[in-house]
C-alpha cells in the first residue's frame, strides 16, 4: 500500500499523501487503503488475523498491560485515523473496515464468554475493543476511535495489572474456576478491578461510557447494522467482564490449599499503578465530552487539525469527533440510543449475576446442553485449527521436505565428496607408500646390500691387497696370452 502511494504521489510524507489523495483514481485509492488495512488487521488483531493475540498472553502481565492495552496493538487503529483522508476517499474501503471491525468486536466478545484463563478473557476483550475502534474508523468516526483507544488504554491496562496482582497472590494460578471470594483478601485489587470492569462495560460516568457511546452513536448515523453489532458487543462485554469479576472476587472460595496458604494483597509497587489507572479510568473520559454536555471536547479539538480531510458532508461530521455526531443527532434520538446501550449493558450484568451468584449451577447445565457451541467457543470457532491445516501444516510439510532434501541431497553431495576425497587419499597414500616409497626404498636397499658386499673386500690388510693385485695381474696376463695364442 505504501509503495502504491509512493508510485502514484511521489511522496511518503503523510501531509503530502493526504493532499494528493483527491488526485488518485478510485481504484488506486481503494487498493492502497485495503492493502494498508491488511497490515492493520495483523497489527491490531482483526479477524481473521486475530489468533496471535490470545496466544501472546503467555507473557508477564506488565508486558500485556503495556503492549496489549496501550501501545503495540493499537498501532493499526492509529494508522486508520492518521490516514483518514485516504479511507474516506474510498467508500468500498470504508465499508470493508466497518464490516471487519464490527465482526471482530462481536465475534471476539462471544469468545470471551467461554474462557477460563483470566488473561485469555482479557485478551479476547482486547480484540473486541480493537474491533470497536476499527468500527469507528469504518463509519467515519475517526476521532471517536482515537478517543476509545485512549480510554481503553486506561481501563485495559488496569485490568491486566489487576489480573497480574491476582495471579501473584495465588502463586501463579490463572484459572478463574480455581478462584472466588477474593474481595476480602485482596481489597485494593478488588476495588480497582471493579472500576476497570465497570469502565470497559461502559457504565457512566466512567471513561468507557463516553468513548463507546460516541462510537455507537456514529455507527447509528452511518449504519444501523453496525450499531446493532456494537450494542450486542456491549451486552456481551458486560456479561463476560461481570462473569470474570464474580468468579474471581465473589461467590464461593475455590482456591486450593497451597495457594490459600500464601494468599496476600500485592505490595505497593503493584497496587500504586492500579490506583493511578483506576483514577484515569474514572476521569479519562471527561476530556472528550460531547459539546452537548456544556464542556469543550478537548480531545476532539486537539485531533481536529489531523482529521479534516476531503470527504462527503455526511462523513465529515462523524469524522471530526463524536461530539459533532451528538450535535447532529436530535437530542431525543441520542438519549434513546444511550438508554438502549445502558439497558443492554445492565442486562449483561444481570444475566452474569443470575448465572454466577443466584444460580451458579446454571452455567454447567447450559454447557452440557450446548456442548458443541461451548467447544466451538473454546476452539475459537476453529480459526486456529483452520490455520493449522491450511497454513501451518503445509509449511511444516514444505519445511520437512526441504529438510529431507538438505539431508539426503545437499548433505549427501557434500558428505559424498568428503568420502570420495578421503577414499582417494587412502589410495594415494597406498600408492605413495607401496610404489613411490617402495621404489625409492628398494633402490636404497639394493645399494645398501651391494655396499655391504663390496665393503667385505675392503679388509684393510696390505698383504691381502698385494695378493689381490698379483692375482689380478696374473689373470690379465693369462687372458692376454690366451687371446693372442701364445699360450
Amino acid at each position: 500500500g505504501t509503495l502504491l502511494l509512493l508510485s502514484s504521489l511521489g511522496t511518503l510524507d503523510i501531509q503530502g499523501v493526504l493532499k494528493g489523495v483527491p488526485s488518485l483514481s478510485a481504484g488506486m485509492a481503494t487498493a492502497a487503503a485495503l492493502l494498508l488495512f491488511v497490515g492493520v488487521c495483523g497489527k491490531s488483531a482483526q479477524i481473521p488475523l486475530h489468533v496471535w493475540l490470545p496466544d501472546a498472553m503467555a507473557g508477564p502481565t506488565p508486558v500485556s498491560a503495556l503492549i496489549h492495552a496501550a501501545t503495540m496493538v493499537t498501532a493499526g487503529v492509529y494508522v486508520l485515523a492518521r490516514m483518514a483522508g485516504l479511507y474516506v476517499a474510498s467508500p468500498t474501503a470504508m465499508l470493508v473496515v466497518a464490516v471487519v471491525g464490527g465482526l471482530t468486536a462481536l465475534v471476539a466478545a462471544t469468545l470471551g464468554v467461554a474462557q477460563t484463563d483470566i488473561k485469555k478473557v482479557l485478551a479476547y476483550s482486547t480484540v473486541s475493543q480493537l474491533g470497536y475502534m476499527v468500527l469507528a474508523a469504518g463509519v467515519g468516526a475517526f476521532g471517536a476511535g482515537v478517543f476509545h483507544l485512549m480510554t481503553h488504554a486506561f481501563f485495559k491496562a488496569l485490568l491486566f495489572l489487576g489480573a497480574g496482582s491476582v495471579i501473584h497472590a495465588l502463586s501463579g494460578e490463572q484459572d478463574i474456576m480455581k478462584m472466588g471470594g477474593l474481595r476480602t483478601r485482596l481489597p485494593w485489587t478488588h476495588a480497582t478491578f471493579l472500576i476497570g470492569t465497570l469502565a470497559i462495560a461502559g457504565v457512566p460516568p466512567l471513561a468507557g461510557f463516553f468513548s463507546k457511546d460516541e462510537i455507537l452513536l456514529a455507527a447509528w448515523q452511518r449504519s444501523p447494522i453496525s450499531f446493532v453489532a456494537g450494542v450486542a458487543t456491549a451486552g456481551l462485554t458486560a456479561f463476560y467482564m461481570m462473569r470474570l469479576y464474580l468468579l474471581v472476587f465473589r461467590g464461593r472460595d475455590r482456591v486450593d490449599a497451597h495457594a490459600a496458604a500464601h494468599l496476600h494483597e500485592s505490595p505497593r509497587i503493584m497496587t500504586v499503578p492500579l490506583f493511578i489507572l483506576a483514577a484515569l479510568s474514572i476521569l479519562g473520559g471527561f476530556i472528550g465530552l460531547p459539546e452537548g454536555f456544556g464542556m469543550p471536547n478537548v480531545l476532539g479539538g486537539w485531533l481536529h487539525p489531523v482529521l479534516p480531510v476531503p470527504m462527503s458532508p455526511a462523513l465529515e461530521a462523524a469524522a471530526h469527533s463524536a461530539g459533532a455526531a451528538h450535535a447532529a443527532a436530535p437530542p431525543d434520538v441520542a438519549a434513546g440510543l444511550i438508554l438502549t446501550t445502558l439497558l443492554v449493558t445492565a442486562a449483561g450484568f444481570g444475566l452474569a449475576w443470575l448465572f454466577y451468584v443466584r444460580r451458579p449451577d446454571a452455567p454447567g447445565r447450559i454447557a452440557l446442553g450446548a456442548g458443541a457451541l461451548r467447544r466451538a467457543l473454546l476452539r475459537g470457532y476453529g480459526v486456529d485449527a483452520l490455520y493449522q491445516e491450511t497454513v501451518v501444516a503445509p509449511i511444516r510439510a514444505i519445511a520437512g521436505g526441504c529438510s529431507a532434501f538438505d539431508r539426503l541431497v545437499i548433505d549427501g553431495i557434500v558428505n559424498g565428496t568428503g568420502w570420495t576425497t578421503l577414499g582417494s587419499s587412502y589410495t594415494s597414500r597406498a600408492f605413495d607408500l607401496g610404489v613411490v616409497d617402495g621404489l625409492v626404498n628398494g633402490l636404497a636397499r639394493v645399494a645398501a646390500a651391494t655396499s655391504r658386499s663390496v665393503r667385505m673386500l675392503q679388509t684393510g690388510i696390505v698383504q691381502s691387497y698385494a695378493t689381490a693385485v698379483v692375482f689380478g695381474l696374473f689373470v690379465l696376463v693369462s687372458a692376454y696370452l690366451i687371446s693372442s695364442g701364445r699360450f
